[in-house]
């Protein structure tokens, strides 16, 4: 008896692992990756792969979009911009005081519009993305109100209208998103 299908979008990072786990012990689940042209994007890619292989991911979609370094305006696209070391790691800049040089602009509309195709093609109702807003740097497109426009986006554009982009760890802090995936780590030891 095979599963109902689900997408992840899989950057590599910790949020995303949680997410690809999380999707992994409930659905037969694909991942998709996308290099953007940031500036670990060789990195990025890798951790992916590995994730994929390591949850036995059915598939993992590579997608490349050039376009985010054209545009530019964002330090992890732009060399011309600074990383900064750890913004308000001090405590100097709270979370949705401004938007840091860290975002990309409008980006994860663009991640989703490419899982929720793929979504469509694989007969998947169900996309997880690892958003966080709480510990977030102040994206606006890692807020839940950004989310629920974004399923009344996919419910009004689709075929079906019926798949849901769940954002499990959104109103989670880091520390509890580490001890999640510890305790899942434990579990599958």
């Amino acid at each position: 008896m095979s599963r109902e299908r689900a997408v992840v979008c899989l950057s590599g990072g910790m949020d995303s692992t949680v997410c690809a786990a999380l999707a992994a012990r409930e659905f037969e689940a694909y991942g998709l990756h996308v290099s953007y042209g940031q500036r670990t994007e060789a990195r990025e890619l890798r951790a992916a792969r590995e994730v994929a292989k390591a949850l036995r991911l059915r598939e993992l979609l590579e997608v490349r979009t050039e376009f985010f370094r054209q545009i530019g305006g964002s330090a992890l696209t732009d060399r011309r911009i600074a990383v900064p070391e750890a913004a308000g790691a001090d405590g100097s800049q709270r979370v949705g005081e401004a938007i840091p040089v860290t975002y990309v602009p409008f980006r994860n509309a663009h991640f989703l519009s490419a899982t929720v195709s793929w979504a469509e093609v694989l007969g998947a109702q169900v996309i997880f993305i690892g958003a966080v807003e709480q510990d977030s740097s102040g994206y606006p497109d890692c807020r839940p109100a950004y989310y629920e426009a974004f399923n009344e986006l996919i419910r009004r554009g689709t075929k079906e209208g019926s798949i849901a982009v769940r954002t499990p760890l959104i109103q989670m802090r880091k520390r509890e998103i580490v001890k999640l995936e510890l305790n899942w780590a434990r579990r599958c030891m």
